[in-house]
């Protein structure tokens, strides 16, 4: 094994200008309990942005490599580590449970090899690629905590998505879809609405040109008070902000808002009038477990579903890869090659 490698390395926090590709860095060995994974993909998510751009109250200790999604080889094993050897294929759950996420609060997956704590390994199937469980773990996990861990999506519903063509997004369209749902997408420009469309969604709404919550009512009527005629049974709500509201407003009654995140504002306006006029039930999730991770590895093994990918880059192409998901340039997840 070499004894250095090339990784993503984030210096401090700003832009993304912070970010440095390094050729120099030690490759880890392996401690008790751990083992050293040769990255062969890792993956961006939302989370990454707000890493590099620092978050009120989360101290990450810096300098520190990036990306919370990784799949590879085991390169070496540690001792007190059993069940695993050399040459086995892995994901990796991104969450270890004493210090923190992945690229976060430890070194991540932008780099060629990997420390990774024993009991954060799941076995890779053998019809899995390193790009597909690399796609997983952040975005899928926690749509299918989401959608299926709390049953909140049933066949015939009528579901609403926002923030449609992102890592969470595209989860959604394509768990929903394979529940039986009836899928709204909401996203902006011609390419990205195609695209979801493509990948399941039944129908697509600009929500730069038209109000999804508009558009919700006059498609299926205006929620009703008395029964639970009108408005779509479940919106997925993880943008906040001005979309609130809005989201509030086209669910019939007894319906479900569904949040796991506030990428764009986490202190929205809000009616509480819609919430006990119409008996709503807004449901939040979060994070995501290995039952999740195991549950999609298995739907991807045996075909029944395909993470979208949007593209996939070498690591000196990551930080332009990072600036894609910034600016909401990208439908699907980017997968970097290290």
């Amino acid at each position: 094994m070499s004894q250095t490698m090339k990784a993503l390395v984030l210096n401090a926090h700003g832009g993304l200008d912070q970010l440095s590709v390094v050729h120099d860095k030690p490759v880890p060995q392996a401690t008790p309990g751990h083992v050293v994974v040769r990255v062969r993909a890792s993956s961006f998510n939302y989370h990454d942005v707000f890493t590099v751009q620092g978050m009120p109250g989360i101290k990450v200790p810096l300098p520190v490599i990036i990306g919370l999604d990784l799949a590879g080889d085991i390169a070496e094993v540690g001792a007190d580590v059993e069940g695993w050897k050399a040459g086995d294929r892995v994901l990796v759950n991104p969450l270890n449970r004493e210090k923190g996420l992945m690229g976060e609060m430890l070194d991540g997956g932008m780099a060629q090899y990997c420390l990774v704590s024993a009991a954060q390994l799941l076995p890779l199937p053998a019809n899995v690629t390193y790009e597909q469980a690399a796609a997983l773990p952040v975005a899928y996990g926690t749509a299918h905590r989401m959608l299926v861990t709390h049953r909140t999506v049933q066949a015939g519903d009528k579901v609403l998505i926002l923030g449609a063509s992102g890592g969470v997004g595209t989860a959604s369209v394509i768990l929903a879809k394979r529940l039986g749902a009836e899928v709204i997408a909401c996203a902006s420009g011609a390419d990205k609405l195609a695209r979801l469309r493509e990948i399941g969604a039944d129908h697509v709404v600009d929500y730069r040109e038209t109000d999804f919550s508009k558009w919700a009512i006059q498609q299926y009527g205006k929620p009703q008070r008395r029964g639970t005629e009108g408005g779509v049974d479940v919106v997925v709500n993880f943008t906040g902000g001005d979309t609130w509201v809005p989201s509030l407003r086209c669910i019939r009654r007894g319906g479900i808002l569904l949040t796991c995140g506030a990428t764009a504002g986490y202190d929205p306006k809000e009616d509480l009038r819609y919430i006990w006029s119409f008996e709503l039930t807004v449901k939040g999730s979060n994070s995501f477990y290995d039952e999740n991770l195991l549950a999609l590895l298995d739907q991807v093994d045996r075909g029944e579903i395909a993470p979208l990918i949007d593209r996939v880059v070498p690591l000196e192409e990551a930080a332009e890869g990072l600036a894609a998901i910034r600016d909401r340039k990208v439908i699907g997840k980017i997968i970097v090659a290290p």
